[in-house]
């Protein structure tokens, strides 16, 4: 199999997604570890809209989940089908009810609600919450506390949105009216720049990114110390055996610190 790389994607040249709308939409792939020439086909799925891990540049998807998990196949007995994308929020409708992808790389958080559904490859990456505002604005706060008032948002079905519920909704510091949840956090941060909204909660690295090319500011970050992973079918213990085994290769042998400077070391 030869797999896809984009090792010579410049940081400069993904930055500036992040100034334009990405387009997220669903495909009618079929999944279900498919027979192909004699070895195991794989259907990934993934939500573009959230650089550097998955977004779109030319019509293409690229970006750090799209290496890694071609690398990690690579090492395995298995061979990658056609990416299929989805809004993130239902990346696992379309894994466990429709069976239109056999895994998703989508920078997802293991967490205990989606284990009752789901099962996880080990854990690839760490992360915490980064509260987004505008770059000079008049609303810089310092925690939640100081959201009073103000209008925030999120992507639909992720951690930061949980963070928002749980810390801002629950608490009565912000009534669920002034709760925007959106398909892409691309489009969250465009409703930041145009004052629509007051602050976007969003994974830290993905937080960097938009704060390099917008005039957005990181204010504080939550520290919730989430990891992701890939997400599989519950019951599929031998593809969830190889990706462990093939992203301790990639990590033993170089290819994810490679994979890792491309997509978030310095030019």
């Amino acid at each position: 199999m030869t797999r896809r790389t984009h090792a010579d994607v410049s940081r400069r040249t993904y930055l500036k997604l992040t100034g334009g709308t990405a387009a997220v939409g669903a495909t009618g792939l079929a999944g279900c570890l498919g027979e192909s020439g004699g070895s195991m086909t794989i259907t990934p799925g993934t939500a573009p809209g959230f650089p550097p891990f998955e977004m779109r540049e030319d019509g293409e998807l690229v970006g750090f989940d799209v290496d890694l998990l071609e690398a990690v196949v690579e090492e395995t007995e298995y061979e990658i089908d056609e990416w299929a994308t989805f809004d993130f929020d239902g990346l696992i409708p379309a894994l466990t009810q429709n069976e239109e992808i056999d895994v998703i790389a989508a920078a997802m958080t293991i967490t205990e609600g989606r284990q009752e559904t789901i099962a996880f490859s080990d854990p690839y990456w760490e992360s915490d919450q980064a509260i987004l505002v505008r770059e000079g604005g008049d609303f810089q706060p310092s925690g939640w506390a100081d959201f009073e008032g103000t209008r925030v948002g999120a992507q639909s079905g992720t951690t930061g949105a949980d963070e928002v519920e749980a810390n801002l909704v629950d608490e009565g510091i912000i009534s669920e009216e002034n709760f925007s949840t959106y398909d892409s956090y691309v489009l969250a941060v465009e409703d930041l720049s145009n004052e629509n909204i007051d602050a976007v909660v969003v994974d830290n690295p993905v937080a960097e990114t938009f704060a390099a090319n917008r005039d957005v500011t990181i204010a504080f970050v939550e520290e919730t110390g989430e990891q992701f992973g890939f997400g599989l079918r519950q019951g599929e213990s031998e593809l969830q055996s190889a990706l462990n085994d093939g992203l301790a290769t990639v990590q033993d042998d170089g290819t994810y610190q490679e994979i890792t400077n491309t997509w978030f070391g310095q030019e």
